[in-house]
């Protein structure tokens, strides 16, 4: 157990080092794309670039993991994090926006990797401990939510061009990373996840949980990026300062990590798909919100629902998806989850620019509602399904 705790704490620094990276290129793309951009309405291409990035790289960096262990992979990882900082950085620099979506695409790929460090978690823990283990590397990212933001504050203008110290201080982030994983001691893959038995991928993904595991995830992950990415845009065009938008990014991912320090618990006393429908419910008031006025006060307080929403709905849609796999499908079952994830995730953010530079933040608002519906509508007809076995048996 101690063993375990040790492993989920050096996850958890990194989680924190991923993240803030994470939200400091979210809080500088969109306004970098918008700046190099010929066309305003591709502004949110880096973000779209980065998220691509780690849908492409998502599939391949978990078979990889599952030939060379977790901890090389993560090693591997943090590589592609470094050369996409060049990059992006290397862009900046010449101002060429195309190049920054070359960078952002390579810094997707580190994502890719980075997102598994949940997962490595949960194959640690015991199963009553999975939900925490989940929950408590995920809010590794709260450092992330405080530290992104001031330290676009900060670079933003330390060299220039614009944004070119902020851009170059990711490839340093990195590099801590490569030093904290050098600590990790995970075991290598067992027999079993080799050469265990395995049922076929469409198999496992048409299993009603693994339905719904993937669709809630997917769909609050999307929903959230939808809003997230056009946020500091929105705020410009309603002429509040960029460090206004800064802090209303920083509150919304302490928002999403936050939360993680209890999570688990909930999940244990109340079930996963109780806690999972709360997020839907919390998302539907940051949209509510987010209608009702374009003041500072308005943005800040419908991130921060929409931070605590996707929290409940991607822990919960995370530790519901460990009950569909075995050792042995672990690999391809996770890789998948992780493709639709960002798939979605990679549409709503080029969405996001489209509709914001053409219809407004409104639009962008309403457009979330029917996705936060389906999300809904899964989580109660697996409720209903799961209450109705037991009378059926």
């Amino acid at each position: 157990m101690e063993h375990a705790r040790r492993n989920i704490f050096l996850l958890a620094c990194c989680q924190a080092l991923l993240f803030t990276n994470n939200v400091t290129l979210i809080a500088l793309n969109g306004l970098a794309g918008w700046a190099l951009a010929e066309s305003k309405a591709l502004a949110t291409l880096p973000v779209t670039g980065y998220v691509l990035g780690a849908a492409l790289a998502t599939f391949p960096a978990s078979l990889w993991m599952k030939r060379v262990g977790r901890r090389n992979g993560f090693l591997t990882g943090t590589l592609f994090g470094i050369a996409g900082g060049i990059i992006a950085t290397a862009a900046i620099w010449l101002q060429s926006f195309w190049l920054l979506v070359a960078g952002t695409l390579v810094l997707g790929t580190y994502n890719a990797f980075g997102q598994y460090y949940r997962f490595a978690a949960a194959d640690a823990a015991a199963a009553p401990f999975k939900a925490k283990a989940i929950s408590l590397v995920m809010a590794g990212g709260l450092v992330g939510g405080i530290v992104g933001p001031e330290l676009s504050k900060l670079t933003r203008d330390l060299a220039q061009p614009t944004f070119l110290a902020s851009y170059a201080s990711l490839i340093g982030f990195c590099l801590v990373t490569m030093a904290i994983l050098s600590g990790l001691r995970i075991p290598e893959p067992h027999a079993s996840e080799h050469h265990g038995p395995t049922r076929p991928l469409g198999e496992i993904m048409r299993q009603p949980v693994y339905v719904v595991a993937v669709a809630v995830a997917a769909l609050g992950y999307g929903v959230m990026n939808l809003l997230m990415t056009s946020t500091p845009l929105a705020m410009g065009f309603c002429g509040h300062p960029y460090a206004a938008a800064a802090s209303v990014i920083s509150a919304h991912v302490v928002a999403m990590f936050g939360p993680s320090f209890f999570t688990g618990s909930l999940i244990q006393r109340f079930g996963v798909l109780k806690v999972m429908f709360t997020g839907v419910v919390l998302n539907l008031a940051c949209v509510a919100i987010a209608l009702s006025g374009q003041q500072v006060a308005h943005f800040w307080l419908s991130l921060v629902l929409l931070g605590v929403g996707w929290n409940f709905m991607f822990v919960g849609g995370t530790t519901l998806l460990t009950e569909t796999y075995t050792p042995a499908e672990k690999a391809k079952a996770q890789g998948a989850n992780e493709i639709l994830v960002f798939c979605t995730t990679a549409t709503s953010s080029f969405a996001s620019g489209v509709l914001v530079n053409a219809s407004g933040w409104n639009t962008l608002n309403h457009v979330a509602l029917p996705f936060l519906a389906i999300a809904g509508a899964a989580i109660l007809w697996l409720g209903a399904k799961r209450r109705a076995a037991p009378a059926n048996a």
